[in-house]
């Protein structure tokens, strides 16, 4: 296998619904202060850059503390890190190339943004060890993933402390935690016998009726920052036609086949582009 190959898979590229749901909630954040798509597009170019290396670094961190857990996962033990097809040289390597992707928004931001960004790495360390402690390791990723709401809305305004970016924010948190879930229900009878914790473990007994109320209070969070924001009545209808749309997608999701919970997880990146063109145009 050639180095490009290996740095390309150990990084997940090909599979790149994880950086769409990591990039839109950036650009959630400047469009809660901007609406003006001509003049943020080069702004976008450059956080799905960043959101495409610092994703692929984070995913190379999780791997790597997570090896000895994803050799025992029947969809994860032919992950090249799990399978030792990747030296150490190699993922230092293949971190740092993605460091430096991932880096690149910081020369076009205000210093102030740069803060914040920073602000998160100690989440992103922790992350990884989060499932073997507490039964809400989603939660946690939630945090993480949508930090870049934060960075993106300190872009135009440093007063983080505002209601409709405090409740956009954790909202997007209970979106994560919600379509984390769905994804971990893939691994369900497997992290079972290998004793990692999750939502989805937690849950299990009755997933539907979590998922509902994990996802009716982010959208409830959400409807309530349009409220805040002054958004027209047509926009906060669509908005919410959205949001319903996407509860009967993960309320019809079998959660016991893996294919139709990787469906609707992917479901969510094409939702948050909805969101993103939603704000962008109100």
């Amino acid at each position: 296998m050639s180095n490009i190959k290996k740095f390309f898979l150990t990084s997940r590229y090909n599979k790149p619904h994880g950086i769409l749901l990591l990039f839109f909630p950036c650009i959630w954040g400047i469009y809660l202060n901007k609406t003006n798509i001509s003049e943020e597009i080069l702004l976008c170019i450059i956080f799905f850059i960043g959101a495409c290396g610092m994703r692929a670094l984070g995913c190379i961190w999780n791997d790597y503390n997570d090896k000895d857990f994803d050799k025992k996962v029947e969809r994860t033990k032919d992950r090249l890190i799990a399978s030792n097809k990747v030296n150490k040289k190699e993922i230092i390597i293949f971190s740092f190339i993605n460091l430096l992707i991932g880096s690149v928004p910081i020369y076009f931001i205000p210093n102030n943004s740069i803060f914040i960004s920073f602000c998160v790495i100690p989440f992103i360390v922790i992350y990884p060890f989060m499932k073997r402690i507490t039964w809400w390791p989603q939660l946690w990723l939630g945090i993480c993933y949508n930090w870049g709401i934060l960075v993106g809305y300190s872009v135009y305004n440093q007063y983080l402390f505002s209601i409709e970016l405090i409740l956009f924010y954790l909202g997007s948190i209970l979106f994560t935690l919600g379509y984390d879930t769905v994804y971990g229900y893939q691994d369900l009878k497997d992290d079972q016998i290998i004793g990692v914790k999750s939502t989805s473990l937690k849950f299990k007994d009755k997933p539907k009726l979590f998922l509902f109320i994990v996802y009716i209070t982010a959208f409830t969070l959400w409807i309530n920052a349009m409220f805040v924001l002054n958004k027209s009545n047509i926009t906060i209808f669509i908005f919410t036609l959205s949001c319903l749309l996407i509860i009967i997608k993960v309320l019809k999701t079998d959660i016991n086949n893996v294919i139709d919970c990787m469906k609707t997880f992917n479901y969510n990146s094409y939702f948050s582009l909805a969101i993103m063109i939603i704000l962008a145009t109100s």
